[in-house]
């Protein structure tokens, strides 16, 4: 089934009877190529991109609960390059090329905007580690431009310019940057890799990794044991307590991250806003509601709901940046569970097991990463040799100390992530 533009208005005539679902639901078969652990966006990302670059089919996504239910639909859906390290750079800009070619290739509207990303800075010091920032982006062939505070307010006249606390000094804008319906990404690439033979099957937990002679055998499931030559882990927060049936210890702490959503309003805020003195970031869905997020709970869990507490912290630098959203009603909050790293960057490796595959860590940045997550982890797991864009998310810089990544300069400490 492909979409188009007359299908859409023929199916409308006729009552919508011809649509068909957009992907199987195979029961498990005893044995696969290939089993990816976890039917978020990444692992689905991760399935399509082994069938469409590799030529590989023999391929099972499974899922414990339903397909997109974990963080890929529990986030604030922005989309952007705008990293300043080595290794993160190269790998968010291959993401974010992905990204801009996802739809024609899916054949799927997953409604990515590039209406831009805003950083404010609010100091002398943030100007110059935004104007760094943004000549590594230039460098790196992104696209970065510095304005100063008039230039801002042309751009986003509602904001609290002259705050006693936090005056804004100007932004660094990324034009290529944007927003994407998280559900819709999920539902893209589900739908791309059944269409390329891939079992995506559902309500299938992982209780158990088999291993023998120091290789990957198999999985045990709920719904019975599945053997695999090749196992890919990618379950966001839970990789810790997945890894961990593999005899596996990770550098990884589970955080909790609100989002929030308010009642419909008229249009008002046509790009991405981040606060650059309280981690806070705001935009407007298509559907009118303000979404916005900021700061983790900073407690270790793996409860998908927050605290009050970092509610208000959120609701309170929502305030200072624009008090405008003041009589704003909030309709609904979530919670998504990030696996979050001692250096704020990912892991995309081989986990020191023959045939076993991790891919985890991505802290804040796991919805903009899907496109280059899956197309590098299907790279490594088809060839056994990174992908060129991820070649320096290894696992073993936290044993030794080399190739570090921390993009935030916060040092050691997960939750500061």
């Amino acid at each position: 089934m492909r979409f188009s533009g007359l299908r859409v208005l023929r199916e409308g005539l006729t009552g919508n009877r011809g649509w068909t679902a957009h992907w199987r639901d195979p029961e498990p078969r005893p044995a696969y190529d290939i089993v990816i652990i976890g039917g978020g966006g990444h692992g689905l990302a991760t399935a399509y991109y082994l069938a469409r670059e590799h030529g590989l089919s023999n391929i099972a996504v499974l899922e414990k609960g339903y397909l997109g239910g974990g963080n890929v639909g529990r986030n604030t859906t922005i989309v952007r390059a705008n990293y300043g390290l080595p290794g993160n750079s190269e790998f968010y800009s291959h993401s974010l090329k992905l990204w801009e070619g996802l739809e024609q290739e899916l054949n799927f509207n997953v409604m990515h905007s590039q209406r831009g990303v805003l950083n404010l800075f609010h100091s002398d010091g943030q100007r110059d580690a935004s104007v760094r920032r943004g000549n590594a982006m230039v460098n790196q062939g992104d696209d970065a431009i510095l304005l100063d505070r008039e230039g801002v307010r042309r751009m986003v006249p509602y904001l609290d310019f002259d705050n006693a606390r936090f005056p804004v000094y100007g932004g660094l804008y990324h034009p290529r940057g944007g927003t994407a319906r998280h559900d819709a990404v999920a539902w893209g690439y589900a739908r791309g890799a059944d269409q390329r033979g891939v079992d995506l099957i559902q309500n299938c937990e992982v209780t158990g990794i088999d291993v023998e002679n120091g290789a990957v055998t198999g999985v045990q499931t709920t719904r019975g044991a599945i053997r695999a030559k090749k196992v890919g882990i990618v379950v966001a927060g839970r990789s810790s307590q997945v890894a961990a049936l593999a005899g596996m210890r990770l550098p990884i702490e589970s955080h909790v991250l609100q989002a929030f959503v308010t009642e419909g309003l008229k249009p008002l805020i046509d790009t991405v806003v981040t606060f650059g003195m309280g981690h806070f970031y705001i935009s407007q869905s298509d559907k009118g509601g303000l979404v916005f997020g900021g700061d983790i709970d900073m407690y270790a869990s793996y409860a998908a709901r927050g605290n009050l507490p970092a509610v208000e912290h959120v609701m309170e630098a929502g305030m200072t940046l624009m008090p405008m959203i003041g009589k704003a009603r909030v309709l609904r909050s979530w919670g998504g569970i990030m696996d979050m790293t001692p250096d704020g960057s990912p892991i995309i490796d081989k986990a020191g097991i023959d045939g076993l595959f991790l891919n985890c860590g991505w802290c804040y940045g796991g919805f903009k990463a899907v496109p280059g997550s899956g197309h590098c982890f299907a790279h490594l797991i088809a060839t056994g040799q990174p992908h060129a864009a991820a070649a320096q998310f290894r696992l073993d810089r936290f044993r030794t100390g080399v190739g570090i990544m921390d993009e935030e300069g916060t040092g050691a400490q997960h939750n500061l992530h």
